[in-house]
């Protein structure tokens, strides 16, 4: 099993701080996502920020999540 998210960091341009459970740190980019069904709401930088964690993941009020795996395997690890 993949590391989850421990902690969340919006940034700009659409995309996310992430540090797991296991010490890494990796940027997720979501704007692939922003044309895509429920995700274009993210679209909005107010409603982009108010991302959480919630079991692992990330989610956001209107109940827009990311695959915890997906976040860790797909983010661009940032060395310490």
């Amino acid at each position: 099993m993949n590391p989850r998210v421990s902690e969340v960091i919006p940034r700009d341009n659409y995309k996310l701080m992430l540090i797991f459970t296991n010490g890494e740190t990796g940027i997720y980019d979501c704007s692939d996502l922003l044309k895509f069904g429920v995700f274009q709401e993210l679209q909005e930088k107010n409603y982009f920020n108010k991302v959480e964690i919630l079991d692992g993941t990330i989610v956001w009020p209107n109940e827009q999540d990311i695959c915890p795996d997906t976040l860790y395997l797909d983010s661009i690890k940032q060395s310490t």
